[in-house]
Formats: C-alpha cells, structure tokens, sequence
C-alpha cells in the first residue's frame, strides 16, 4: 500500500482542482484509496447565507476533501433529496470520494437526522448568525428573489402550499426541475423566513442534546474564536491567526 506523505497529499488535492469537476471526482476517490484517509465524515448543516462557503474552504484548508455546492450541483444531490431519492446520493461513487461535505442538500429539512443515523462516526457543524442579519443576506443573495431552484427552496423554507397555488393558477408561472429559476420573492415574508430560520437551529440544537451532543459543534458565526473551536471539536491544529470569509456580500 502506498502512503504519500501529508505535504504530498496536499500537492496532488490541489492538482485534482484543475481537472473538470466529474474528473475531479475519480482522482480524489483513487486518492482517498490510497491514502485511508483517517477522517471521519463531517457534515456542515448550517442554512445557507451562514458561513457554509467558509466552513467548506476551513475544512479543505485542514485536510479534508470537501463537496462543496459545486460538486452537489453537478451530481444533482439537491434535486435526489427533494424527490425522497437520497439513498442514491450515499450510495453513489460520488459521495464516496468525499469525507466533508457543505451547501445543499446537507440543511435540507431532517437531512441531519438521516446523517445522524446512517453515519454514527460523522460529526455535524452549524453555524448561527441573527435571524434578521440572515434574512437582509438572503433578500441580496438574488435581488430579493427565491435563490437557486425555487421548488427545492420552497420544500425548505415550508411555502409549498403557496408555490402550488401559483402552478394552478399563474400562467406565467413556470418552475423547473432541477435548474435555478429564482420565480418567487422573499419580500414581505421577513417574519415567516426568520421563523423558519430560528426554529430550524433549534430543533438541530435540541435533537443533539437529546441524541449525542459530542457530535455537533455550533456557535455564532461573528465568533472570532470559531475556527480555533471548531479545530479542537475536529482535532485538528489550527493556525493563531487563521482566518477565513468567504463569499463576502
């Protein structure tokens, strides 16, 4: 069995990054074959708009290979877990040559509960932010527009009964699949979004504390302690002054 040294390691990861993403895929697996990573799968649970971009790129940083939402949009994981077909995410090549993972589908509602379950080594990140700061994050993200594909994001934020509405009775209204298509709007719904958002981390919270607290590491995302946190929940050496934002509005 071939071992490469960890600064080795690191040299072909960044090689991998340079192929398509599908190519990308298989490199990583044969590399993972050879290595026996060590690490536990890791799942950032956190809602969108929270640092999950960060948190991916954190985790990368400190040796894990991270499936960011690239990698899930490419392999349509989003749209397998909205269609109650995510059995085909774990069992796939895919899934298979990551050990971290960030973005959707991963704070789709119960997905956490089913990692929780099927994965009883993995660990869980979820970082919180003021419910009104995140909503003025979500309004920006696509001009106060429904992000990414507007039927995924409606089974998240629980407006199904009203995307429905507007499939019966809209004839403009014409949502797709598995694309963006950005077809409703957040504005006027500030109460009903940070409802959403607040009672999500609260239930992530107190399903944990019933289950395995040692399991999940939260805290706020303006924490300017959090990565050295989080690397003593992972057990990794973090740098003093390692910092990271990505993804700045």
């Amino acid at each position: 069995m071939v071992v490469f040294p960890r600064n080795e390691y690191f040299m072909i990861e960044k090689l991998a990054d340079y192929f398509p993403t599908g190519v990308n895929i298989f490199a990583r697996r044969a590399l993972n074959k050879l290595l026996k990573p060590s690490k536990d799968r890791v799942f950032c649970i956190s809602m969108q708009r929270t640092g999950t971009t960060s948190t991916g790129d954190f985790l990368a940083d400190h040796g894990y290979s991270v499936a960011g939402w690239t990698v899930s949009d490419y392999y349509n994981w989003p749209y397998l877990y909205s269609t109650g077909n995510d059995e085909a995410i774990f069992k796939s090549t895919a899934f298979q040559a990551y050990n971290a993972f960030e973005d959707s589908p991963w704070y789709h509602p119960d997905m956490y509960k089913k990692l929780f379950n099927r994965f009883p080594n993995s660990k869980f990140i979820l970082l919180q932010r003021d419910s009104e700061e995140w909503f003025d994050s979500m309004l920006r993200h696509s001009d106060g527009k429904t992000p990414g594909n507007t039927f995924r994001h409606c089974q998240v934020y629980n407006r199904l009964p009203e995307f429905y509405n507007r499939l019966e009775d809209d004839d403009d209204f014409h949502p797709t699949l598995n694309k963006s298509d950005n077809l409703m709007s957040l504005k006027g719904k500030r109460k009903h979004y940070t409802k959403v958002y607040e009672d999500y981390n609260k239930e992530v919270i107190t399903f944990f504390e019933n289950s395995n607290p040692e399991r999940l590491f939260t805290t706020q995302l303006e924490d300017p302690d959090k990565w050295k946190k989080l690397g003593d929940f992972l057990e990794v050496n973090v740098d003093n002054d390692y910092h990271k934002h990505s993804n700045k509005s």
